[in-house]
């Protein structure tokens, strides 16, 4: 996956680690950042944009899909593949 799209990095540069959800038809593989935070420690939101790939278990074909939640990332996905 690094290989193939952009590698997400961490604030110090440090690759961000890649987490894998499997469901029925395929993965989902996304970047996990710290949480967002401002000087004093506050929590922030997280900055928008970014997004999720999703490997078919069938094809080993790749799609991305917006950064979602996990199971509206997957919905997503089944919707486009209707």
């Amino acid at each position: 996956m690094r290989s193939r799209y952009a590698q997400p990095r961490l604030p110090d540069g440090t690759p961000a680690e890649l987490r894998v959800e499997e469901f029925d038809i395929g993965y989902l593989v996304y970047a996990v950042f710290p949480p967002a935070t401002d000087a004093a420690g506050r929590p922030q939101p997280a900055p928008p944009g970014g997004s999720k790939i999703v490997v078919s278990k069938e094809s080993g074909e790749t799609v991305t899909v917006p950064n979602y939640p996990t199971e509206s990332a997957i919905a997503l996905y089944r919707r486009q593949r209707q």
